[in-house]
């Protein structure tokens, strides 16, 4: 496990850096280490079989330096290693006791910025109101949106921080973040300078992303190209020029923006040098070929999508992130076709879709367990996306998403001692602690 400096000739991370034992984490006795390491060593998203490939090393040991991976082997490897020998007393050790190490949870689909929980929605869905019949009688996203505007960026900044801790807790430590619950410029741009603020004070990876074009408020109602002027011609352009965001989102849906809307607005993205993602397919069917000349990173939710977009999803790099909180909050029958999306090679990814409205969960497990209960993934495959996929789906995999040397330390470890026991105990806070960061936080991991 000596770490050391190799030469990197293809392109990829050295196997190993050389490192400070002043900043030296290592993790030993891991019972598991799901490294999910491509065993062929192929760059680009897990498809089909590849989804249940974890690599996974029993009795593992990983060391850490300078918030990055340094070495992985077994723990009798590490205890033999000259270089951690005589550096003991300055790296800092935690024993595993045997628990489970994954790679930090990557959630790629989040909304965390507004000012209270949506209760009257909650209590009109119980009473058997659907989604739609909620935003036509103003709630629904509608409702978020005087209390983001009129919500100091401080108390948005403290609210966005405590749901990323919330999310730490439960081993995520790289979350995207939209805004799209302030709808006007000032409010779009003051979201994600609340985003911004926010990620500093968190050890985790933040990624921002622009939804100005969430749905059109209300004083658009009957000027829509108005609407889609502001988000154009000022939100896209200042989020660009002042760097608070790397991506641009629609949500396409029947009540929400329409195809030429959505192309409009994500021709602009594209031309000041944003990435795109998409909200589509959730509530109804759409056909989604307009969409890939502006090659997004996602495509989200994909309740509903037909065998030609599947076949040209199975063609490309842009990641099916499914969503199943949104449709388990909501009390929909229907949820992504997970099975048909795999066995037809597409590359999919999970998340919370954490949000006030349709899915007010922070946490990665629980949206796993869901897959595996109601989408009929195996553990195997919700642990692959919810890691190195969801790091495609954020352009990240280069950093993120698996536990391999050179990349950025993000671990989290449970107090299991089987991988599949993580989406098994539902609602149940198995996290002992995250590294984020090449940072233990949490505390509950014996030394």
């Amino acid at each position: 496990m000596t770490p050391r400096t190799k030469k990197n000739t293809n392109g990829r991370h050295p196997h190993t850096r050389s490192v400070s034992a002043n900043s030296a984490l290592l993790l030993i006795n891991i019972g598991q280490l799901l490294t999910l390491r491509s065993p062929d060593g192929k760059s680009g998203p897990r498809r089909g079989s590849e989804l249940g490939q974890l690599s996974i090393i029993e009795d593992a040991a990983v060391l850490c330096a300078g918030g990055r991976i340094v070495a992985v082997g077994t723990t009798r490897e590490a205890l033999r290693d000259r270089w951690i020998k005589v550096r003991k007393s300055a790296v800092q050790e935690f024993d595993c006791k045997g628990r489970v190490v994954v790679p930090g949870f990557v959630d790629s689909h989040t909304h965390p910025v507004f000012a209270q929980p949506r209760l009257v929605d909650f209590e009109k869905r119980t009473a058997g109101a659907t989604y739609e019949e909620i935003a036509a009688a103003g709630g629904g996203i509608r409702a978020s949106i005087n209390g983001v505007r009129e919500a100091p960026k401080t108390v948005l900044a403290e609210q966005c921080l405590r749901a990323f801790d919330e999310m730490l807790a439960q081993g995520t430590t790289t979350v995207e973040a939209k805004s799209g619950y302030g709808l006007s410029v000032e409010a779009e741009l003051k979201s994600l300078e609340v985003i911004r603020n926010a990620a500093r004070k968190w050890p985790g990876t933040v990624v921002p992303t622009l939804l100005g074009a969430h749905v059109v408020p209300p004083e658009y109602k009957h000027d829509r190209s108005e609407y889609v002027r502001l988000v154009c011609e000022e939100m896209i352009p200042q989020a660009a020029n002042n760097r608070l965001a790397r991506f641009v989102d629609a949500f396409v849906e029947r009540g929400a923006f329409d195809v030429d809307e959505s192309e409009r607005i994500f021709q602009v993205a594209t031309d000041a040098g944003l990435g795109v993602r998409a909200h589509v397919c959730q509530l109804t069917p759409a056909k989604l070929d307009w969409l890939w000349r502006y090659q997004p990173a996602s495509v989200d939710h994909m309740d509903y999508v037909d065998q030609q977009d599947m076949e040209e999803l199975r063609r490309r790099d842009t990641i099916a992130t499914l969503l199943p909180g949104a449709d388990y909050f909501l009390g929909l029958p229907h949820y992504p076709e997970a099975r048909k999306l795999i066995e037809s090679g597409v590359a999919v990814a999970l998340a919370t879709d954490y949000n006030p409205g349709t899915s007010p969960t922070p946490s990665m497990p629980f949206v796993m367990s869901l897959a595996c209960t109601h989408m009929k993934m195996n553990p195997a495959e919700a642990i692959a996306a919810s890691t190195i996929n969801a790091a495609h789906a954020l352009r990240l995999a280069d950093r993120k998403g698996s536990v391999e040397p050179g990349k950025d330390a993000d671990f989290a470890v449970f107090d299991v001692v089987d991988y599949r026991e993580i989406p098994y105990w539902f609602a149940a806070d198995k996290c002992m602690g995250t590294v984020a960061g090449g940072e233990m936080h949490g505390g509950q991991i014996p030394r």
